[in-house]
């Protein structure tokens, strides 16, 4: 009887047969191998192959069975090291491993439960599962080192063609397309490796079901003890649910995000001066010519951190003073940027809008509406011609209507015949000069409100152009020499040091190009508002700093700075430690309001 019942196919080895769970290694079955007799077997390629590691077990059982403990001792320490994976570069130590999660104890109690084919699919969904666990976590990784800030699966997606085109830009198209195909491979690997990881698993619960029934109570009953105790270990909980609750915070994210872009929609219509007619706009700004400028990543750790501030003050330091030799005077303060690390686009958008704009989705949203932005208010007055100079664009830019520009000149409008500096398409000096030869130093019958994007402190900060004589530019081919011996950007994007280095180096440049253009070619009339757009990368500004960028208001005319003397912004061109601290999205306002502008709210 007990022979019938072994083999003749009424029960099954795993599944309850006593003794079946402890199989010599020798004799042991994987369940694949039940069911086909071995000449049907050895008759397709598959049995074939069966056959011969069948062979190769029984000649050498102490190898097999050393194999089939590091296979599972490999797909367990895959399976745990998923579940208990952080989400950032920081939090990535052996100790953030030294925990029981919960959800391998569940699957052990579920796995055990069910019968053979359903245990199969299973484990096929708990290795899909851990592969989508191990994505975000990953991307999570990547956007808290570059962004400051966990990945959104509701409006992430739209800057992945962005984050490709910055790739190759910056390392060329080749790696750009590398990098892609890695990306996807590496993805579909984990996937692989995953499910095959639960199946040996599961397959092994299955063949020792008594001794894993024993051991799940066991880990069940520490992990409840533990919870209840709140015990902890290396500073951290040691009953862990890091992997339900990683799934969990992105499902809440994702939603939360879905609702909110439906009430952004409505918030946007709102606009405390969507009414106000034109001659009730910047009436103590006539006849003046303003320009709003942005310098990429310029932020608070520029000025403040010990690496990098000692050289960015002392050129805030010298511009302030040439500035003031020249006639001119400023104030400076903080504004809080929307974004962090990079899509500047949403820092711009929210400083001209006054709205919060943080994602893709809320710019999308904004900008194909007609929610008056600052830029577009100097046009609604019918006094000021209006033009946008953005060095990075490099393709049709429908968001100049938005912004109310009457003309923009794009990288392929300033005649720059020079090499590129990285993502960069044209150093901020040759920029600014094109700026003054095209568009500042013709005449015209009215002022000019301009909107300048300089671009050379812009990510990876290798190589960084050098500031050349004024009147050498001519088409840019000048930096040639200069693009050549500068640094090679996979060098620095690969040393936190030298990044932290060549960003510091890259403000000091644009700031000087900038102040130095302000200098040569700025009047009795012109206003120069500069500010960042945001902080850099995490990996550059610090873990935990703060996302404030600094604001510069400069002009010759004192009445122009008499007007906001009620910030209490510092004097010169570097803001104080305790200079006001304002969100981005409240800019609009206050500038609209101390120039003289009258609020007629529309509400949509």
């Amino acid at each position: 009887m007990p022979v019938f019942t072994r083999f003749s196919g009424s029960s099954q080895p795993g599944d309850g047969v006593p003794g079946a769970e402890d199989e010599p290694a020798g004799g042991e079955r994987e369940e694949g191998e039940r069911g086909a007799s071995a000449p049907a077997a050895s008759r397709t390629p598959f049995g074939h192959r069966l056959t011969r590691l069948r062979t190769w077990r029984t000649r050498h059982p102490r190898t097999a069975r050393a194999l089939r403990l590091a296979t599972t001792a490999l797909a367990a320490a895959l399976v745990l090291g998923a579940l208990l994976l952080p989400n950032t570069l920081p939090a990535l130590k052996a100790v953030s491993f030294a925990r029981i999660p919960a959800e391998a104890v569940i699957g052990a109690v579920v796995v055990l439960a069910l019968p053979r084919r359903p245990r199969l699919v299973a484990a096929v969904l708990y290795g899909l599962g851990l592969t989508v666990l191990t994505t975000v976590n990953l991307l999570d990784m990547g956007f808290n080192e570059y962004l400051g800030r966990g990945f959104n699966a509701a409006l992430d997606w739209d800057l992945l063609p962005d984050a490709q085109a910055y790739v190759e830009d910056t390392l060329g198209g080749g790696v750009a397309t590398a990098a892609a195909v890695g990306a996807v491979v590496l993805v579909l690997l984990v996937a692989a490796v995953m499910v095959a990881a639960t199946i040996r698993l599961a397959t092994v619960l299955a063949r020792h079901r008594v001794r894993a029934t024993k051991g799940a109570l066991i880990a069940g009953t520490v992990w409840v003890t533990c919870s209840a105790l709140g015990l902890t270990l290396f500073g951290g909980p040691i009953a862990s649910e890091r992997g339900a609750g990683a799934l969990r915070v992105h499902a809440q994210r994702t939603v939360e995000s879905l609702r909110d872009e439906a009430a952004f929609v409505q918030q946007s219509k709102a606009d405390t001066f969507g009414n106000t007619p034109p001659g009730q706009l910047l009436p103590d700004l006539r006849g003046k010519d303003v320009i709003f400028t942005f310098i990429e990543s310029y932020g608070r750790s520029a000025v403040e951190d010990p690496i990098m501030a000692p050289g960015v003050d002392r050129t805030l330091d010298t511009s302030t003073k040439a500035l003031e030799k020249a006639g001119f005077a400023a104030r400076s303060g903080w504004l809080t940027s929307a974004t962090y690390g990079g899509s500047s686009w949403l820092g711009h958008s929210t400083t001209m809008s006054g709205l919060w704009i943080d994602n893709q989705r809320r710019y999308r949203t904004v900008s194909a509406g007609d929610h008056l932005t600052l830029t577009k208010a100097f046009q609604k007055t019918g006094a000021w011609d209006t033009v946008g100079v953005m060095p990075g664009v490099q393709k049709g830019w429908p968001e100049e209507k938005w912004y109310g520009l009457d003309k923009l000149y794009d990288s392929r409008d300033l005649g720059y015949r020079g090499p590129k500096f990285s993502w960069s398409t044209m150093p901020d000096q040759y920029a600014l000069e094109a700026f003054q030869r095209q568009v500042h130093g013709k005449k015209r019958d009215k002022p000019l409100m301009s909107f300048v994007i300089l671009t050379s402190s812009h990510q990876p900060w290798a190589p960084i152009p050098k500031m050349v004589g004024w009147d050498e530019l001519g088409d840019g081919s000048v930096f040639d020499a200069i693009q050549k011996a500068g640094n090679e950007a996979s060098d620095v994007l690969t040393d936190t040091t030298k990044s932290r280095e060549e960003y510091g180096r890259s403000i000091q440049y644009s700031v000087t190009s900038l102040t130095q253009w302000l200098e040569r070619y700025g009047t009795d009339d012109t206003v120069l508002v500069f500010l960042g757009d945001h902080q850099p990368i995490a990996r550059v500004s610090g873990n935990g700093a703060s996302r404030d960028v600094p604001v510069s208001i400069v002009a010759k005319d004192p009445k122009v700075l008499d007007k906001v003397a009620g910030w209490n912004w510092t004097e010169g061109l570097k803001p104080g430690r305790d200079a006001p601290v304002w969100r981005m999205d409240s800019f609009r306002d206050r500038f609209l309001k101390a120039f003289g502008s009258t609020p007629h709210p529309s509400t949509g």
